[in-house]
């Protein structure tokens, strides 16, 4: 069976590169989500996230697993922003479908906040997911076709389980 789940943390390409590689993962889609704009394109996004929508193998990963990896490749610390990357686009946020995964997701930050390993506090929202917009074709696996293409990821700690 697979699932999906809504991450937001940073520059859409980055997160997309290294989830994508992540054992269960099935797909990736970059897009736009959070925000008002009906139909928003990458030059009017107001309000939106840049965001990825993984689709997942539940026999082989979980929203848990998922959430430790999102934790360990962007900086949940910085609001709105990641490395050069500033604004409410580049938000660290989690997209939740219901309850069970905004009370997972909320437990999860507990455990980020208790390991100690960032400076400040998380300040990455949870935000229901009401729609999600595919972005442009020339946004979906950028950097697998823009190789040496900017990102602001990298894996800075192992996992928090």
């Amino acid at each position: 069976m697979t699932k999906k789940i809504v991450l937001a943390g940073g520059c859409f390409w980055g997160l997309e590169d290294l989830i994508r590689s992540q054992p269960g993962v099935v797909n990736t889609e970059v897009g736009y989500t959070g925000g008002h704009t009906q139909n928003p394109t990458y030059e009017n996004h107001d309000g939106h996230a840049e965001a990825v929508q993984i689709e997942y193998d539940t026999e082989k990963t979980s929203y848990k697993n998922l959430l430790d990896f999102f934790f360990q490749i962007h900086n949940p610390t910085t609001l709105n922003q990641q490395g050069n990357d500033i604004g409410t686009s580049y938000r660290s946020a989690i997209f939740y479908g219901n309850d069970e995964e905004k009370k997972e997701a909320e437990k999860f930050i507990e455990i980020v906040n208790s390991s100690k390993r960032w400076s400040g506090p998380v300040v990455t929202t949870l935000e229901p997911l009401v729609k999600f917009y595919k972005a442009e074709e020339y946004h979906q696996d950028y950097l697998q076709k823009n190789k040496g293409g900017y990102t602001c990821h990298a894996i800075y700690f192992d996992s928090y389980l």
